[in-house]
């Protein structure tokens, strides 16, 4: 894979507090321990990739649209904003990227209202359920995507 291929990652509210919210939901991996992981895959794949957290949704919405022209897809765990944000899922859909959603429970095993996804409308896959590995597999998934 050629260095010219940029993945943004793009980590939701409350993924700051990876490791020590809920770790019965989420396990004990910290958000820095996930971008670390993923930027060593990315170095073992030749590719750029930058990451970012906000718990605030528009400043998200910010990042998302400043990807244009820059990024070659996005993968994206949206937290809460999942199951809430038309908006959120608006900018991934101008972006015009391939886009592949991640969350490190799986959502359809919670609360019902944790079973929609704005965002898995315009991702071409989501990987659930795996903890900090739904990051790689989606990782690897939205690479996949890239090259073919």
């Amino acid at each position: 894979m050629s260095e010219s291929r940029r993945i943004l990652v793009i980590h939701g509210p409350n993924l700051n507090l990876l490791g020590t919210r809920e770790p019965e939901v989420y396990g004990t991996t910290t958000l820095e321990e996930i971008d670390a992981g993923l930027s060593k895959l990315a170095a073992e794949r030749g590719v750029a990739c930058e990451t970012f957290q906000s718990n605030h949704e528009g400043v998200l919405i910010d990042r998302i649209q400043g990807s244009i022209g820059w990024a070659d897809g996005i993968l994206i765990n949206p937290g809460g904003f999942t199951h809430t944000s038309v908006a959120l899922r608006d900018a991934l859909a101008a972006a015009a990227l391939p886009v592949v959603e991640v969350h490190l429970s799986n959502v359809f095993a919670r609360e019902a209202f944790r079973h929609h996804s704005y965002v898995s409308a315009v991702a071409v896959g989501v990987v659930s359920g795996f903890g900090p590995t739904s990051y790689r597999l989606g990782f690897e998934a939205l690479l996949g995507c890239l090259s073919s």
